[in-house]
This record gives C-alpha cells, structure tokens and sequence, in this order.
C-alpha cells in the first residue's frame, strides 16, 4: 500500500463531516474495529455525500448508479466507545463516473481512508453524468490542502 498523500490526512481537505458512534458489533477478537465496521460506516457516509450533492434528484427513472470499485487502507487501530468522524468529497469527475474520497479519523488521528469509484448507467451501459449532477458534484469537492 502507496502511503496517502498528505492532504488525505487533514480533515479540512474535505467538505462534509460526519461524526458516527462506533458499536460492540463492530469489534473483532482483539477489540479493534473490524473490516467490515469499517466499510460500513464509509458507505454511511458515501451515501449522505451522495444525498447532499442531489444525485438522486438528477436521475431519470432508468438510470442507476453503482459502486463500481471500493479501495480502503488502513492506517491505524480503530477502538469501540470512541466515535469516528468520517471526512468525505468528491474526487475526480469522469464522463460518467466520480470518485468520493474520504477519510475515517478518530481521537484526532487518521486510521483510515476510502475511495470509492461510482458509475451511471442507463439501459446496460454508460450514461453521461447530467449537467445539474456534475454542478451538484462540483460543489463537494475534496481538495488538497497546501502544506
């Protein structure tokens, strides 16, 4: 695994926050938050990205949108009883994809970081992104940070 980029690791790369309770379910063996806690608690966040940024509204009735691609690194230890607050925006705009990166940061620190790459599709294949997606897509950005 790469290591992030630097602006990866600053929650203030990123345009929305949201603050998520961790759960006893979500622990392994030795106590640590597991994989699959991990992915969920991105995908909560992806979702109210998406939400926000009206991608459901800028649909037509045939189109669908699908998670193409799902890349998480971990890069620290995850506890229960502390919250996360997952730091999330849109990455690169494609035709008729976008990438959501996000961060998971807890006690300060940056243990995790997830890019997600969604694709539109109508009837089978590809669909241009629609103008009024793209401007709702535009407007959460992440960006990088100088340093």
């Amino acid at each position: 695994m790469a290591k992030p980029e630097s602006w990866r690791l600053t929650p203030s790369s990123y345009p929305v926050k949201l603050e998520c309770e961790t759960r006893f379910q979500d622990i392994d063996i030795n106590g640590h938050l597991n994989n699959v806690a991990f992915a969920a608690l991105f995908e909560n966040a992806r979702v109210r990205l998406n939400h926000d940024a009206g991608i459901r509204e800028h649909r037509s009735a045939d189109e669908r949108t699908l998670v193409a691609a799902v890349e998480i690194n971990y890069l620290g230890e995850g506890r229960f009883m502390k919250p996360v607050m997952i730091a999330s925006g849109v990455g690169h705009i494609g035709t008729s994809s976008w990438q959501v990166v996000q961060a998971m940061f807890q006690n300060g620190q940056c243990i995790a970081t997830c890019d997600t790459i969604i694709v539109s599709r109508e009837f089978g294949a590809a669909k241009a992104l629609p103008v009024e997606m793209r401007a709702g897509l535009e407007t959460i950005s992440a960006v990088p940070v100088a340093l």
